[in-house]
């Protein structure tokens, strides 16, 4: 029986044919942290006695969770982050250069093949590319920094062939929310989860980063994208197989207060919005501001609209092609590339009561910082939609006034 991409790339590094359910411990081709989690694994680190890291090229720290400092504690952390790259020769990303997984990707961090280790919940983004990505603690990011080294347990793999035609106006983020409402937000837990298809091979990068980001909100350790877009012709032993024809599917939208509490956009059409934010390692590329822009193109918001680019690149490529100056010119506001109101960190907290439209990936009771706020999870457009409108709406409804 043949494998699994997750089986395939752990075998390749343990040496070994492995299968679903085993333990190996295997050697790491990179590791990242950020600003949240890099102070725990660097005190771990300094703790386990060792005086130099593995490999200094493989590891990167980046400051995008909590950016500008808001606070003088956030502030320390910082500074702490600095010294210890300097100290180890560590590549270091500083404020406003961007959101860790769109820098690892960008920056070709990680490579299709790789296992790569991160001290973040959506480190699975990288399964885009191909790669074996994984988040872990800040200890077990420390113990890499040591050996080079970590265990896994080889996951099971739900296999989910994606096909039909997406109708206007349909994402990959609608893809995604569709399937965390189907599976669960623990639908998928510790299962790796492949995606191929019809519908899949024709997504470009960002797109295929938005399925393989928000595997994390179904309980996967895993989410890849299957380079050959096609189910194996013998097929590997997955813990389930999910064959979906997308032809009709429209708009999805997460209702509060969890990613799984999925709808279709017609039945929220006039649900009142206060505010909205496009951003987050989610959805705020470069494709998706360019699908805000067209979106809100000639138009005047009737709700603040809050945007986070993915990074300084992004946020330069969106100013060469115009698409910053006419989300700017209909009222949105621009802040440092970086996580900021997804997290909730500062930059955006939304007021008690109000509802809040997110291009992000997770709207659990207080995820933008206020547990009295409603929080609705959609693509770019339908968020740069609602923002225009004042409400819910379909994107179309505001494109063809």
């Amino acid at each position: 029986m043949s494998q699994t991409i997750s089986e395939q790339i752990i075998s390749a590094h343990a040496g070994k044919h492995v299968k679903a359910g085993e333990i190996v411990i295997v050697p790491v081709d990179g590791t990242m942290a950020t600003d949240a989690t890099a102070p725990f694994a660097i005190r771990a680190f300094e703790q386990m006695g060792r005086k130099h890291v593995w490999d200094s090229e493989r590891i990167s720290l980046i400051l995008d969770h909590a950016t500008p400092a808001p606070n003088e504690r956030v502030a320390n952390l910082h500074s702490l982050m600095r010294r210890f790259a300097k100290l180890h020769g560590i590549k270091l990303y500083d404020v406003g250069e961007g959101i860790c997984h769109q820098l690892m990707v960008e920056n070709d961090h990680v490579r299709p093949g790789d296992i790569f280790c991160g001290a973040d919940s959506h480190t699975p983004t990288y399964g885009a590319l191909g790669a074996f990505a994984v988040g872990m603690g800040s200890a077990d990011i420390a113990a890499i920094w040591k050996t080079g080294k970590t265990w896994l347990k080889v996951p099971h793999t739900i296999r989910i062939d994606l096909n039909g035609q997406l109708a206007a106006g349909v994402v990959a983020k609608d893809v995604i929310l569709h399937l965390v409402g189907k599976l669960g937000i623990a639908g998928a837990t510790y299962d790796a989860i492949e995606f191929g298809g019809s519908v899949v091979a024709q997504m470009t990068l960002a797109s295929r980063m938005v399925l393989a980001n928000m595997v994390a909100e179904m309980g996967a350790k895993a989410g890849l994208v299957d380079p050959t877009h096609h189910a194996p012709r013998t097929t590997p032993a997955y813990s389930a197989h999910y064959r979906i024809d997308l032809s009709n599917l429209e708009p999805q939208i997460a209702v509060p207060h969890s990613p799984d509490r999925v709808r279709p956009i017609s039945t929220l059409q006039g649900t009142h919005i206060d505010a909205a934010f496009i951003g987050s390692c989610t959805n705020s590329r470069l494709e998706d501001l360019q699908a805000a822009a067209a979106v809100v193109r000639g138009q005047t918001l009737k709700s603040r609209l809050i945007i986070a680019p993915a990074s300084r690149q992004t946020f330069n490529d969106a100013l060469v092609d115009g698409t910053i100056a006419t989300l700017s010119a209909a009222g949105a506001t621009f802040i440092t590339s970086g996580c900021g109101p997804c997290v909730g960190t500062h930059q955006g907290v939304p007021g008690d009561h109000e509802a809040i439209i997110s291009s992000t990936n997770r709207n659990f009771r207080g995820r933008m910082g206020n547990p009295n706020a409603e929080i609705y999870l959609a693509s770019p457009a339908v968020v740069a939609a609602a923002a225009v409108a004042g409400e819910i709406v379909h994107p179309q409804d505001i494109e063809n006034r």
